[in-house]
């Protein structure tokens, strides 16, 4: 196939925004949010006794290497007995974005901020997000904590929520963090450079570990799913890298479950509505029960998230090259998750996958507006006043968050498609390792292992099955519409 020219990055903005604009999202800031900003000169600032100062705290962030917009601060104690207090702080966006002004508007408006490799479409301005709202190393910072005390055995004691002055005093990423935890790497240098601060990373993976093999006791789920991310030098995409869900990611996940569902048992204690994220009982469970048959295991015939649980703990030991496949079916059966609007005395609907049943997103709310949602209804609940959104309100944002969460994530899957057909574009004709992945009326699904991205299989290929290794040609390629096409060879 000939190509008139090379796509570059930023052919990938443009393919971005246009796939925004289609399902109803904004790449671009209102010039209305230009005049806010301008009034806005530095972080959030309140005087009030109920605002603990806690800048004296071993607080650190741990985030990806490039990661700017900081919602979350970490700091432990180890208490008499073997028991460990962990303090999780949530950026305090609030103070700087008021409910009903031009940036909360857009911010409503998308819901989420959207990540591409070619560009990050925020859901809040830079100056905002990356600065001002940012819990940002060095920096005294306005956030809402809560405050966990776990047992030896990693179970739950009790928690806390109330508003507090941080300091972050650690900027750690995942990638060092974690090779400094497995032991093979260097100790960061942000970590070294603070006394205390290793014993304090120590602390929280120690408990995090403790909570996910209990979690995953209860019938919370464990997928590793296919994301490649492009590598960019300048204008050029040069690699496509795979993101490994290390131990300081598995840290921080832990812990900001934990945040989640102690925050959800906060508003439900306080008597109020609020906005739960829920992943309901499989309907097409016996799809489920079907695809673990078709490997030789035997599922319940009723939902049972400890089964499966087992089961996929099973299929990763035994064919971790196709677990990321086998992990992708069950997760479309599974279905999608989604705001829902719940008050303390209802049945709650609760989160299957993770097997728990009060759960909300709150840890974010520089990046997830529902998150921000939270972030309001927990102040008004901490002040007394009444919540800042009412029931109709919260209804209505929840459907609308679902949908723009779903958008976000598609145009994202989009560009992911597009980078890899960017990379490969001068390479039609070569000769490829892969695994066939999926097998539909529409068509043969191969994964190729270097670089990591995802095409149909151009002719027919009969006899092929899902997890045979094959060796493909690659026949074509469309940045434009995220399409790679290969061939299989002898």
């Amino acid at each position: 196939m000939q190509f008139q020219r090379l796509h570059h990055r930023a052919d990938l903005v443009r393919i971005a925004i246009h796939a925004m604009l289609e399902r109803g999202l904004e790449p671009e800031f209102p010039i209305e949010i230009d005049r806010q900003l301008a009034t806005i000169s530095g972080p959030g600032r309140e005087r009030d006794t109920a605002i603990h100062d806690l800048t004296d705290l071993l607080w650190c962030s741990i985030d990806n290497d490039d990661s700017m917009d900081l919602d979350q601060l970490t700091a432990s104690e180890v208490l008499e007995q073997g028991a460990v207090r962990i303090r999780v702080a949530i950026a305090d966006v609030d103070a700087l974005v008021q409910k009903d002004t031009p940036i909360d508007a857009h911010a409503r408006t998308n819901t989420t901020s959207v990540y591409t490799s070619a560009r990050i479409f925020p859901m809040l301005p830079e100056k905002l997000s990356t600065d001002l709202t940012s819990l940002n190393e060095k920096e005294d910072r306005l956030a809402v904590v809560t405050e966990m005390v776990f047992n030896p055995d990693g179970s739950l004691a009790g928690s806390t929520v109330y508003r507090a002055l941080v300091h972050n005093r650690a900027k750690l990423a995942y990638d060092a963090t974690s090779a400094w935890l497995d032991g093979r790497g260097e100790m960061p240098s942000a970590m070294a450079a603070v006394a205390g601060m290793e014993e304090q990373v120590r602390t929280q993976d120690a408990v995090a570990q403790q909570v996910r093999a209990r979690r995953h006791s209860e019938g919370s789920l464990e997928f590793e799913t296919f994301q490649p991310r492009a590598v960019f030098e300048g204008e050029k995409v040069v690699d496509i890298a795979l993101q490994e869900h290390n131990r300081a990611r598995q840290l921080i996940e832990e812990l900001m479950i934990a945040t989640n569902t102690c925050t959800a048992r906060f508003l439900a204690g306080r008597g109020g509505l609020s906005l739960r994220r829920v992943v309901r009982s499989p309907e097409r469970w016996l799809r489920i029960v079907a695809v673990a048959k078709d490997y030789g295991d035997t599922l319940p015939t009723e939902p049972d998230s400890v089964a499966l649980g087992a089961f996929l703990a099973k299929r990763r030991r035994i064919d971790p090259l196709r677990f990321p496949d086998l992990s992708l079916v069950i997760v479309k059966l599974m279905g999608a998750g989604e705001y829902v609007v719940e008050g303390p005395h209802g049945a709650a609907i609760g989160h299957f996958g993770l097997a728990l049943r009060d759960y909300t997103h709150s840890t974010a709310p520089n990046r997830r507006y529902p998150d921000l949602i939270t972030l309001r209804l927990i102040k008004a609940a901490l002040a007394g006043v009444p919540p800042p959104y009412t029931d109709a309100e919260l209804a209505t944002l929840a459907l609308h968050c679902t949908r723009q969460e779903d958008a976000a994530r598609k145009v994202e899957r989009q560009l992911r498609k597009s980078e890899a057909a960017l990379l490969l574009e001068t390479r039609i004709g070569q000769i490829f390792s892969g695994v066939i992945t999926g097998s539909a009326a529409e068509g043969v699904w191969v994964r190729i292992f270097s670089p990591p991205a995802e095409g149909k299989l151009y002719a027919e290929a009969p006899g092929l099955a899902i997890g045979d290794k094959v060796q493909v040609r690659l026949e074509s390629v469309s940045v434009e519409r995220g399409f790679i096409d290969f061939v299989v060879v002898d």
